[in-house]
């Protein structure tokens, strides 16, 4: 099967790549490199051995996109490219809801146009807000996002559902990641966020590395066990791999107009100072971090509850925290210049 992975520059992307060429899948990349790099497709061909068809092209673009799909001739989608950092969004909403939802528009039309009929999309933890209640299922009712980041996500995931259910033959999962973190083992990969990272982990490998003088930890007053926020941290190949899975599941069903969703987490919450404390300890380095304030758009506290990834898709995580943060600290180490 051919598959257009959408931002397969980006952190989850690349990986993804991988593990679609190591299941057999032929992917196809496309990204605008707006927060991605194109050294990363060294390291994808260094991994594999392949040069993987490569497009500079906005998703935005449905001319672009049009003569893509007439020249490739897909089996399959996945969808990661969008605006991601929730900070950003709530500083700049409307640049989150025009590029998040017109890409997914324009691919959408384009995937009826070519009939192209297995789509995955890249949701978030975020579409479920402040829970009531955790861990989170996926019968957890969503409440409102705490971010326009997360808002499109939801207003996305409504989009995909209303579609499939009105075109015969379409078939779609939304992935509802957790916090992908981490590098693959190789250090050929990992996060390469252009200029400040609005992650925790690159934030948290640059200071280690002296590129940045401070780590700030976004509020300490959470009602959580040490007052900082908790969530549910994933290895980001675990999560390619999720990928793979979903595309699998899509190819063994049958039922036409099919939509669901996954929450693709490991099941366990653990605080910001928690991550912060494994760091150190599993690399060996001290952490320079100061307390701020609380971040606009932050959740307090959120995890998955797995069961329904594990059994539905056959998929489960399989790498720690631990693993996950000595692989970001050995990717930073190699990619730092040296003095």
């Amino acid at each position: 099967m051919k598959i257009l992975v959408t931002g397969g520059v980006g952190f989850i992307g690349s990986h993804t790549v991988v593990e679609l060429d190591e299941a057999g899948f032929e992917p196809v990349i496309i990204d605008n490199l707006y927060n991605s790099n194109l050294d990363v497709l060294k390291g994808i061909k260094s991994i594999t051995g392949k040069d993987f068809p490569f497009y500079n092209i906005d998703c935005n673009d449905i001319e672009k996109v049009r003569s893509l799909f007439e020249k490739e001739k897909f089996d399959g989608v996945i969808h990661f490219a969008a605006y991601k950092a929730v900070g950003e969004s709530v500083e700049k909403p409307l640049n989150y809801y025009e590029n998040n939802l017109i890409s997914l528009l324009v691919l959408l039309r384009v995937m009826k146009e070519y009939d192209v009929k297995n789509f995955v999309f890249s949701s978030s933890c975020t579409v479920y807000g402040q829970p009531e209640q955790l861990p989170v299922t996926e019968f957890t009712p969503r409440q409102p996002a705490n971010s326009p980041y997360g808002n499109t996500k939801a207003i996305a995931e409504d989009i995909i559902r209303d579609h499939v259910h009105s075109r015969p033959g379409l078939k779609a999962l939304a992935l509802r990641y957790f916090n992908p973190i981490g590098a693959h083992e190789s250090s050929l990969i990992g996060e390469l966020p252009n200029g400040v990272p609005s992650n925790l982990v690159p934030f948290i490998t640059q200071t280690a590395a002296g590129l940045r003088e401070s780590l700030t930890v976004f509020g300490s007053d959470y009602d959580t066990p040490d007052g900082t926020c908790v969530r549910d941290f994933i290895h980001v190949v675990d999560l390619a791999k999720a990928h793979v899975k979903a595309l699998t599941l899509l190819q063994e069903t049958e039922k036409d107009n099919h939509y669901d969703v996954f929450n693709v987490g490991t099941g366990e919450g653990y605080t910001v100072l928690n991550l912060i404390n494994t760091f150190e300890e599993v690399n060996g380095v001290k952490l320079n971090y100061t307390i701020g304030p609380r971040r606009e758009g932050d959740v307090e506290k959120i995890y998955a509850q797995s069961d329904k990834v594990n059994n539905v898709m056959k998929w489960k995580a399989e790498k720690t925290m631990a693993e996950a943060l000595r692989d970001a600290w050995n990717w930073q180490l190699k990619i730092t210049p040296k003095k």
